[in-house]
């Protein structure tokens, strides 16, 4: 959690398009700046809004009031992880009315649309202009916009395709947060690493997100049932319950933490950047002015400094004293 989190937290925060095109989109610095903290400080609240319902869904699979929640503890009193990640849509199932059961499940549905508009909608604008722009320079808009369309209908194939994959997974919540960490990392590396050092270019920042990918998706592959058979033919001694024969190498990647994975997605993305950057041509420093922290001009230093004032470190400071009791206070 200590540094798997960060790394997928400043993914979500500083890279997907879906929540930095409104802050891009802010009138200035210190609007821009102030939105940001306020979103940090309603991000404080979810993490509760997770956990207390699932302390009453075991408090009350304990008891045994609700007879469906049994399946969700064992005889000892112990949670089964498998079944308990099914607490919320039984609590609204079980314990909700009528009327409002349908209330939340409309507000969940419209919410989860709204997500997926955005996705989709983002997605099809990087498609549009960061490639069918490059490949056709002279497309009409109408060209765009029937583009914009045809990338869009193929991301919801492929949305839908996978959703036996999904099923497969050992839950969901594990499934999203695994494949959030597998992903998260080249691309957290050549934001993070391409904004601070300024010597680092576009061939390491694109092999650093190529290897990277490559093994994420490897390791989304070899944790996919869908997927165990066919790895299982490099692996002639699998046994049928566990997917692959105890020690070998695909048990191994089998077995290693998502978190602890992601972490060497990261490390590995470092080292390919900094060495490939290091062993091609530096950067032109005049055509990256002002977009990293290294070639930042006095006056655009003079510039963020009179965008900020004490209100705003305060108001960061309380955020991040808030994130570090939150951790010792959880810290098990």
């Amino acid at each position: 959690m200590l540094f798997c989190a960060p790394i997928i937290g400043l993914w979500y925060w500083c890279t997907d398009q879906y929540i930095v095109q409104r802050a891009l989109g802010a009138p200035n610095e210190q609007t821009a700046r102030r939105g940001s903290i306020f979103a940090g400080f309603l991000k404080l609240f979810p993490p509760y809004l997770f956990i207390i319902p699932g302390m009453i869904c075991f408090a009350l699979a304990k008891s045994g009031k609700i007879p469906e929640f049994a399946a969700m503890v064992t005889p000892d009193g112990r949670s089964v992880p498998h079944a308990a990640q099914a607490a919320f849509p039984m609590m609204v199932k079980y314990l909700l009315p009528a009327g409002l059961r349908g209330l939340v499940v409309a507000s969940l549905l419209s919410a989860l649309m709204g997500s997926l508009a955005g996705v989709f909608n983002a997605c099809s604008t990087l498609f549009t202009v960061d490639l069918y722009e490059k490949w056709k320079p002279g497309a009409s808009q109408h060209q765009l916009v029937r583009t914009g369309r045809i990338a869009t209908a193929v991301m919801v194939f492929i949305a839908l395709m996978w959703i036996p994959v999904i099923q497969g997974a050992h839950g969901l919540y594990n499934y999203l947060q695994a494949v959030q960490g597998y992903l998260a990392p080249p691309i957290f590396v050549v934001f993070f690493f391409g904004v601070f050092w300024k010597r680092l270019n576009a061939k390491g920042c694109l092999w650093a997100m190529i290897v990277g990918f490559t093994l994420g998706v490897f390791r989304m592959l070899v944790d996919t049932p869908v997927t165990m058979g066919l790895f299982g033919w490099l692996d002639p001694e699998k046994t049928v319950a566990q997917g692959y024969t105890t020690g070998s190498f695909f048990w191994i990647i089998n077995n290693i933490y998502f978190q602890y994975f992601s972490v060497l997605i990261t490390i590995v993305s470092i080292i390919v950047m900094i060495v490939v950057s290091y062993m091609t041509q530096e950067p032109d420093y005049n055509r990256i002015k002002s977009l990293t922290f290294g070639t930042a001009t006095a006056e655009d230093r003079a510039k963020t400094r009179a965008s900020w004032d004490w209100r705003d470190v305060m108001a960061s400071a309380f955020i991040l004293l808030c994130i570090l009791c939150a951790y010792l206070y959880f810290r098990g």
